[in-house]
């Protein structure tokens, strides 16, 4: 059957969108909306939303915070899509990046999204009806420097859905990421910085983030990446992997024939560092 064939909707279909205050999030509650579905939205200040979307309920969650998390999945109640998407970007060294932040970008960005979707999958496989989005990041795929440890977490919900994929599948739940390349939202203004000032990387840094600001300045709009969400939201039958950006295609077709090593220098040499050996 088509894999973008759309499920049946009414407004008796609930999608919780973390994350729905702005950007993607908040285009995909809108996308999702129009499409008929009733819609949950996070924020983790509801009251303090500058635009909320007409017909948005939204609650509060704080991936940080184990009880927050909770209440989030208990004032949802039963919910038949769940989108993974509110997470922290980080930028940094990683011997400059302290073990707090590490855990604190982890907490956000792998342990929440993971709590959130255990404690919404009882009532999925009960229905034997569900869709997680885990929105991930083409740096899972395409890691480059300095941007380790935000990379580290979205392979790291990407392993989670492709492994549960198969579990999950026979009570008609399905397991998706989705995986952004770079999106023109703003979010080098909001991104985790670490950097010492006496850093021993400060050459290649500056370069990796000036050509991370330039590419960001330069990236694809929010509403295409947010439709290509919401398609693999509403399939009857997703596939395990979406991307859009940086030329996705074109890439992924590299890494699959290119050694490891040799895709690592080109992403590298992509954000302007040259090549060393090892």
């Amino acid at each position: 059957m088509n894999a973008s064939a759309p499920l049946p909707l009414d407004t008796a279909t609930v999608a919780l969108v973390t994350g729905a205050s702005s950007g993607i999030g908040a285009e995909v509650a809108r996308l999702l909306v129009a499409a008929g579905v009733t819609v949950i939205g996070t924020s983790r200040n509801p009251e303090t939303v500058a635009h909320p979307v007409p017909g948005v309920r939204y609650l509060a969650l704080d991936h940080n915070d184990p009880d927050s998390i909770v209440r989030c999945a208990a004032q949802a109640g039963a919910v038949d899509i769940l989108i993974n998407n509110a997470g922290t970007s980080h930028m940094g060294p990683l011997e400059d990046t302290s073990m707090d932040t590490v855990e604190m970008v982890f907490a956000a960005n792998v342990f929440g999204p993971i709590a959130l979707t255990k404690a919404l999958l009882p009532g999925m496989r009960e229905r034997r009806r569900g869709t997680v989005v885990m929105v991930g990041s083409m740096l899972a795929s395409f890691p480059i420097p300095f941007r380790s440890t935000y990379a580290a977490t979205k392979s790291a919900i990407k392993t989670y859905a492709d492994a549960t994929r198969r579990e999950l599948s026979p009570f008609g739940i399905g397991m998706v990421t989705v995986e952004p390349g770079t999106i023109a939202t703003g979010i080098g203004d909001r991104r985790v910085y670490s950097v010492a000032d006496d850093t021993a990387y400060r050459v290649d840094y500056e370069t990796v983030a000036a050509a991370t600001r330039r590419n960001e300045d330069n990236g694809v709009p929010v509403e295409p990446m947010a439709q290509l969400i919401v398609r693999a939201a509403l399939a009857q039958h997703p596939k395990p992997l979406y991307a859009l950006g940086n030329k996705a295609p074109v890439v992924f077709a590299l890494r699959r024939l290119l050694p490891r090593a040799a895709m690592l220098a080109v992403t590298a040499r992509f954000h302007g560092l040259r090549s060393v050996p090892k």
